[in-house]
């Protein structure tokens, strides 16, 4: 039975549909948007957080011990998605989302209240790895069920476009907190005591009273119109719901999960590599005039976001696959020579190689939650998005800032990222080829 149909059960007229999929795309949207903020914040504001937390060291170890705080969190990852996905199946998606905004977004606001390492010594950056750790595991459920819930709520023919509002809200959170650092930067110079003492705090404890509001209308919708089919199909049968979605993945369906994961890893890398790592690789290992690096990562997210919407239309209409797998051919032939171009320190070149990778990313990111949506069944579905999109942001996405740094010091070669990404981009090829293409399917008919 279709979305529709199930909606139609509800009684809903077409208007009532239309104003239903708008709040759960809206605070989807949002609740996300604020796990990306907070995450660019930290990224755009990491020199003046290694000042705070890190001082008297070296500038390159304290910005590196900053980064690591940023890559440990996300070990806990596959913990939270393990959590968060086992609870979304058989609590609901309304149950698991409800929770985990409010968890996350009061890790972020504590983080903006946390004192300096001038105050209390080696405690502050013990507490920020905690808070840290608390916002990672709560936000292993937010992506992944945020896209599932929009997944369950779309109409068939166009569920691409609207999962590509999860990576859009990645992307406005990411353009937000890089234009909230700009403009601290530029007002008051990233070195002033109000940017090190007050500033850096403030998109932290903005999280507090947008998560409340998230929590708010998620607290106010029905859970999606699959996952009350799946439950109501199972009663007429005399049965419950899946006790144990984690061992049901696993044991019917780990192919799929190993393909997913494989699928997953290049978003990882790419994602940090482009929007978060590039800004501090100009600045730190190419001493590039931060002002112009602000400017140039600003212009690529707003393009960001348009392609984004652009890759999840073209996705419903050529197939999650094919799109998926121009992503890979496209990083491995052109990340090396779009390095290479870096070094040229010409502003009109680094943008134009930033909007092309930039271009390469919206390709598989615009289409990667769709896809992950489509590969799993009803009753595993959000754990098995979960997992594989958490496991490997949590091995290779939040590493990725810190291996590029550790592979440029040990090899003395400024583009040994750009190698690193091409291996990534092969692995996540062989998964894509390996797997089956789903798009246009009713979700309520995947098995």
């Amino acid at each position: 039975m279709s979305v529709e149909t199930t909606m139609e059960r509800r009684g809903y007229t077409d208007e009532e549909k239309h104003r239903t999929l708008k709040r759960v795309v809206g605070s989807s949207f949002l609740g996300n948007f604020i796990e990306w903020f907070d995450y660019a914040s930290y990224s755009y504001l990491a020199t003046v957080i290694a000042l705070v937390f890190f001082p008297g060291e070296d500038r390159t170890v304290a910005v590196m011990s900053t980064f690591g705080v940023f890559a440990l969190s996300f070990l806990v990852r596959p913990i939270g998605a393990l959590f968060w996905g086992n609870m979304g199946d058989k609590k609901g998606r309304k149950w698991a989302l409800s929770i985990s905004i409010l968890l996350m977004s009061g890790a972020t606001f504590l983080i903006g209240c946390l004192p300096t390492y001038a105050m209390i010594g080696v405690g502050a950056p013990l507490l920020l790895l905690l808070l840290r750790m608390v916002q990672s595991f709560s936000a292993a459920g937010e992506y992944a069920g945020a896209a599932t819930f929009i997944a369950e709520y779309a109409p068939t023919n166009h569920r691409g476009f609207y999962c590509s509002m999860v990576p859009a809200s990645t992307a406005a959170g990411l353009l937000v907190g890089s234009l909230f650092a700009s403009a601290m930067f530029n007002i008051w110079g990233a070195d002033s005591q109000f940017v090190t003492e007050w500033g850096w705090r403030i998109p932290f404890w903005l999280a507090g009273p947008l998560g409340y509001i998230t929590h708010y209308i998620r607290e106010h919708l029905e859970d999606s119109p699959v996952y009350e089919q799946m439950q109501n199909d199972l009663k007429a049968k005399g049965l419950q719901g899946e006790d144990k979605p984690m061992r049901t993945l696993f044991r019917k369906h780990f192919k799929r999960l190993v393909i997913s994961f494989g699928a997953c890893v290049l978003n990882a890398v790419g994602f940090y590599a482009v929007l978060t790592y590039l800004p501090n690789y100009l600045e730190t290992t190419l001493n590039y005039d931060p002002a112009l690096a602000s400017i140039i990562t600003n212009i690529v997210l707003v393009v960001y976001i348009g392609f984004i919407f652009l890759s999840g239309r073209i996705s419903d209409r050529l197939g999650r696959k094919k799109m998926l797998v121009a992503a890979c051919v496209g990083f491995i032939i052109l990340t090396i020579p779009a390095f290479m171009l870096l070094s040229t320190m010409n502003f009109v070149v680094i943008l134009v190689v930033e909007l092309v990778m930039c271009l390469l990313l919206t390709i598989n990111d615009g289409t990667l939650a769709s896809y992950l949506n489509e590969t799993f069944p009803t009753d595993v579905r959000y754990s098995g998005f979960a997992l594989s999109f958490n496991l490997a942001n949590a091995i290779f996405g939040g590493s990725a800032s810190y291996i590029s740094f550790w592979l440029i010091s040990v090899t003395n070669n400024n583009i040994a990222p750009a190698f690193y990404m091409v291996f990534i981009a092969v692995i996540a090829f062989v998964a894509m080829i390996l797997s089956h293409e789903h798009t246009g399917q009713d979700l309520t008919e995947v098995e």
